[in-house]
């Protein structure tokens, strides 16, 4: 079997594309299809390879993951984690992405260290990279799952917990629909996108070698600037 009959076995890419993250990719308001940074390497990679693209949406991180471990799913645009990396193998980062809190405007959390203390509870979109992480990191706090990282903020409104996590922008952009929030300054965590392929495929190695090999033309050729650009992603960067 070669290398390209391993990653796509079908003869077409099917590649997960997380609609949870705005950063990574959005849906177009005119055409209802995916959009974004994610789909441009996607599509980049296609070509290069000589593969069709089928890109298959998901509303969540973690819904992605589940779906590369079925094997219906060729190769997925995700935060590296440790947990996740059991099954994964990820090239090296893209984007770097900036984790943050939320709170509302009369609570008495100012910082990030502040947060994790006996009796704040967190709302967190589950399965996301910031409930991993938050899972292995927080020791005195409690946390509250979201269905998905874009019902965080709806939950927080409706009285669940006293602290939102999530992507900077995803947080901005749903806080927009309320008032009397603010985020604490700085960020809890730095989140590294990368493209993940199924360890279970037999040239899973010789497959990562290649897209690493992409990734690096991509990035230092300037094509992801000009990609998050583009698609007016902001407070993100170009991974080094």
């Amino acid at each position: 079997m070669t290398m390209i009959q391993s990653f796509a076995p079908t003869g077409t890419l099917r590649v997960g594309i997380n609609l949870g993250n705005p950063v990574l990719a959005g849906t177009d308001s005119l055409t209802q299809k995916p959009k974004g940074v994610t789909i441009d390497i996607a599509n980049e990679i296609g070509k290069r390879s000589g593969l069709p693209v089928e890109l298959i949406p998901f509303k969540s991180a973690g819904a992605t993951v589940d779906a590369i471990k079925t094997g219906n799913i060729d190769m997925v645009f995700v935060a590296i984690d440790p947990v996740r990396g059991e099954d994964i193998s990820y090239t090296p980062a893209y984007i770097q992405i900036e984790g943050a809190y939320m709170v509302k405007d009369a609570s008495p959390i100012r910082k990030n260290e502040e947060v994790d203390v006996v009796g704040n509870e967190i709302v967190v979109g589950k399965g996301s990279a910031y409930d991993l992480f938050l899972t292995r990191e927080i020791k005195h706090a409690a946390l509250l799952r979201a269905a998905s990282s874009q019902a965080v903020i709806d939950d927080f409104m409706q009285g669940q917990g006293n602290v939102a996590a999530g992507v900077k922008q995803q947080l901005e952009s749903d806080a927009a629909r309320y008032t009397g929030l603010r985020m604490l300054p700085g960020r809890f965590m730095v989140i590294n996108q990368a493209i993940g392929i199924p360890k279970a495929r037999s040239e899973y190695e010789k497959t990562n070698a290649y897209l690493s090999t992409i990734i690096g033309e991509l990035k230092s050729s300037g094509f992801v600037a000009a990609a998050m650009h583009r698609h007016n992603i902001q407070g993100a960067k170009v991974a080094e």
